[in-house]
């Protein structure tokens, strides 16, 4: 078997560019397409793998998505996120929200955001947040709930790790913000399919030859002096270019990078997606995030309140290191973790009963941007496009991006080699 452009993985990245270029196969390991974008339907409820939410920036995106869906299939929300905080509610973001703190842990924010001392250069990612925040900012919400996150020393991380999906916010915004509340982070406001996030990952799937697709079946090796990958069936593809798109610290060791592929940094992190049989006291909520470390979870989501359900539906996410075994006698004891957090924070009572659940384990997460090894990866990127190899994507560009990021990458790419 031969082909010009050979993609390796089927989701949002490789789905992407297929659409714009005519001579490809995809490698799929799964059986069906739409890697973390796939969505589960389950006795009524409808969970996606984890949180998905649209904030198109470009028009050519937005549109080629929401035209192809009638519009009363998809919501647009203006987002009410908070964060759970000893016990209450209050504004994301944390930083421009202090004022609604009480009055002790107010004051002490706003002392210690006016005394901090700023940099010309940050050393890494904690440096950067006591820097721009102070330490009572950083240390009542920042550090832990970051900590959580990426289950990781945030030292190990580059000041610059989350890039524009960071809130940033000055002094000056800090203070105007006590008098008019906003939430001027990127994704104030976002679109949702009521089927799911898949309903983009499908109409991206059906401009694309079902025969080109090959499912359950992923890449097992590759020869790139030969040009050749063999598959897990054994099937031999010679191919022009390469585009990979599963993460990088699996394709690493295929092409003799094995020293960098274990220098990557990354997290993992464990779903649960849960459907209940009443609503929660909280109707408006669309997620909360929970920076108390004695709280197994770090972010919950409501599905319910954004399809407007009758039923609580909820995405629950745990962090773990990377080189944690989560084994099904782990999943069990989370999950009763969360459903008593769930009922100590008010989010359930004793007349909610879990229905129904699905458990996901992300592996690789988030990946944990560190400048030495950015700078390795970039150089071996550079290296590998003049061979016709190109990796792609959330993981396997080892970025930090949203999905139109990885959509507006693919289709650049797509056009300038196809």
């Amino acid at each position: 078997m031969q082909v010009k452009h050979l993609i390796i993985g089927a989701g949002i990245s490789g789905l992407t560019f297929a659409n714009y270029c005519d001579d490809y196969l995809i490698l799929e390991k799964e059986p069906e397409v739409g890697g973390y974008c796939r969505t589960i339907k389950q006795n009524g409820f409808v969970w996606d793998y984890a949180g998905h939410f649209f904030h198109f920036k470009t028009r050519e995106f937005k549109e080629r998505f929401v035209d192809e869906v009638p519009a009363e299939d998809i919501i647009v929300q203006e987002k009410c996120t908070k964060i759970y905080y000893k016990g209450e509610l209050i504004d994301y973001p944390f930083q421009t929200n202090i004022h609604q703190l009480p009055k002790e842990e107010f004051i002490d924010c706003l002392y210690d955001l006016f005394n901090k001392t700023e940099k010309e250069e940050y050393d890494h990612f904690l440096d950067m947040l006591y820097g721009k925040f102070g330490k009572s900012i950083t240390e009542k919400f920042l550090k832990p709930y970051n900590e959580k996150l990426y289950a990781t020393d945030l030292t190990a991380l580059d000041k610059n790790a989350m890039g524009r999906f960071f809130p940033y916010a000055d002094k000056e915004a800090i203070i105007n913000n006590m008098k008019a509340s906003r939430d001027t982070s990127y994704n104030n406001s976002f679109l949702y399919p009521k089927d799911g996030a898949d309903t983009f990952i499908k109409i991206l799937a059906s401009k694309l030859d079902p025969a080109r697709i090959l499912l359950n079946d992923g890449l097992a090796s590759l020869d790139l002096e030969n040009r050749v990958a063999v598959t897990e069936s054994g099937k031999k593809i010679r191919f022009e270019k390469l585009i990979n798109t599963m993460p990088l610290n699996l394709l690493l060791p295929m092409i003799g990078e094995e020293t960098l592929a274990e220098e990557l940094s990354y997290n993992q992190v464990l779903v649960f997606n849960l459907g209940f049989n009443k609503k929660s006291p909280l109707t408006e909520e669309h997620w909360l995030y929970i920076p108390d470390k004695t709280c197994n979870y770090y972010r919950i989501g409501f599905y319910d309140n954004i399809l407007s359900q009758d039923r609580l539906s909820m995405y629950i996410e745990i962090g773990y290191p990377r080189n944690a075994t989560i084994t099904q006698e782990e999943i069990d004891r989370q999950l009763q973790r969360t459903l008593e957090n769930l009922q100590k924070q008010g989010v359930t009572d004793a007349e909610t009963k879990l229905t129904d659940y699905v458990s996901i384990v992300m592996n690789p997460a988030y990946v944990h941007i560190n400048g030495n090894t950015d700078r390795k990866i970039k150089n071996l990127f550079a290296d590998l496009a003049a061979q016709g190899i190109y990796s792609i994507g959330r993981y396997g560009g080892w970025t930090y991006c949203s999905m139109e990021d990885c959509m507006l990458e693919a289709r650049d790419l797509a056009k300038s080699i196809s």
